[in-house]
């Protein structure tokens, strides 16, 4: 299947780790675990620093994955979005800015700190275009 589903789109909306894995790199690949969103055009975006690591593997291959599961203790759930990616300079910021209020509780200061040393950072979206997607649950 190529497309999210509504099922899909909900569970994704949680804020849960994903982990990225590119198609270049180290043998075996080494997934990183990432904040991401999916937008209303049905692409999954992630944000990231310029001289990542990740960002210079995409620019060579620009494939990559996205697998998302539930939490310890949850019915096992999973769901895999991989496809061709792009990297855009534009909206990192306001996606952060999203990412962190889905994921932290931002009347933390300590948090609140973090993000807006996040913000003073050059910052990219990787868009992830699906191609495939899959998954599993249990229920």
């Amino acid at each position: 299947m190529t497309a999210l589903t509504p099922e899909d789109i909900e569970f994704l909306g949680r804020p849960l780790y994903g982990f990225f894995t590119v198609a270049t790199g180290a043998v075996p690949p080494q997934p990183r675990p990432v904040w991401f969103e999916v937008t209303a055009g049905r692409t999954v975006e992630l944000i990231t620093e310029p001289g990542a690591a990740k960002v210079r593997r995409l620019r060579t291959d620009p494939r990559a994955s996205l697998v998302v599961t539930t939490e310890v203790g949850e019915r096992e759930r999973w769901v895999s979005v991989a496809g061709r990616t792009s990297i855009e300079s534009e909206g990192a910021h306001e996606l952060t800015n999203r990412l962190a209020a889905r994921y932290w509780d931002l009347g933390d200061a300590t948090r609140a700190a973090e993000l807006e040393a996040m913000l003073g950072a050059d910052l990219l979206r990787v868009v992830i275009h699906p191609e495939k997607v899959t998954r599993y649950s249990t229920t």
